[in-house]
């Protein structure tokens, strides 16, 4: 029991839980914005991992870190498209259009990343996104080192999460969004383009969700390797039912498995030998389906999601 006392007073922990969850913070919100219109985007996983490549890959050939995450977000930006194009243009089925930008992104990935970079047995690094120093917080006991010590990635998270929750909620671009997820015949007869809202909302999370990805390469770590994401991206799917589409709740979900997933590596620290390792690992996400269980019971599904938008068809 002290063990657990010690692992939940150590502020190192909690800024692990706010390192862990910024990727899924990240790729939530993509995955909610989209949804949000309408459109269930399964290409989260393939995007996250194309992000994670082209950003590091602009990095290592002499860009700075920032445009490296700009990169990272136009490249989910294209597959964005892509799915956009074959799902709200082509009424193709959404599962399968997103399926099939994951195999396809994670591989070109994988073939882009072998084409540029030399073989090699150690791969190579660059200098990622540095802890910034926040003036007086950052010295602040337990609180500061604890919250206060974080790459700009993370605080940049934070903010979106705010500012998408305001304007999902409360502005005319984020009541067309939920209009044309609810019913886009509704929202033509308000003079709304259903199309354009579903395109934007596709594209600007595709770019969400590869900036989520680029963060892994650009922050959390320093090198690429294509199996990094390991399936971040279907946890943010899952999360996006835990908030029940609400980008505020999207926020708490993220950092709760992030908690969990943090919790259990210190765990298997103080219990190494005793209990298996495997059974850390499958802590974070026995928990996540226990709270998704119980949260999915009283989500509402926005009543257009997963449908085609035809012009004038009922």
């Amino acid at each position: 029991m002290n063990a657990l006392v010690d692992i939940l007073a150590s502020a190192g922990l909690w800024a692990a839980v706010l390192r862990i969850a910024t990727p899924l913070i990240l790729g939530t919100l993509g995955a909610l914005l989209c949804e949000r219109s309408g459109v269930l985007n399964l290409g989260i996983e393939g995007i996250m991992t194309f992000g994670a490549m082209i950003g590091w890959l602009a990095v290592y050939n002499g860009a700075d870190l920032w445009t490296g995450l700009l990169v990272a977000a136009l490249g989910g930006a294209v597959f964005g498209l892509l799915h956009s194009v074959l799902t709200v243009t082509l009424g193709l089925s959404q599962h399968v259009s997103g399926l099939g930008v994951t195999l396809f992104a994670s591989s070109f990935a994988y073939y882009v990343f072998r084409l540029m970079v030399p073989v090699a047995g150690t791969p190579p690094t660059i200098v990622p996104f540095q802890p910034i120093d926040v003036p007086f917080l950052s010295d602040l006991p337990f609180v500061g080192s604890a919250l206060f010590t974080q790459t700009a990635p993370t605080y940049v998270a934070i903010l979106l999460a705010v500012v998408l929750a305001y304007v999902i909620s409360r502005t005319p671009i984020g009541l067309a969004i939920r209009m044309t997820g609810e019913n886009p015949h509704a929202a033509e007869a308000q003079g709304i383009n259903p199309m354009a809202i579903r395109y934007g909302a596709v594209i600007a999370g595709s770019a969400l969700m590869g900036v989520g990805g680029a963060f892994l390469t650009l922050s959390a770590f320093n090198s690429f390797f294509p199996t990094m994401v390991q399936g971040r991206g279907w946890i943010c799917i899952a999360l996006v039912v835990f908030a029940s589409w609400k980008p505020e709740r999207a926020l708490f979900g993220a950092l709760l498995f992030a908690f969990f997933d943090g919790f259990q590596l210190r765990l298997q620290t103080v219990l190494s030998g005793v209990v298996p390792y495997q059974i850390f690992l499958m802590i974070p996400y026995i928990l996540s389906i226990a709270a998704l269980a119980v949260m999915a019971r009283r989500a509402r599904v926005p009543q257009a999601l997963m449908q085609p938008y035809r012009r004038g068809e009922r």
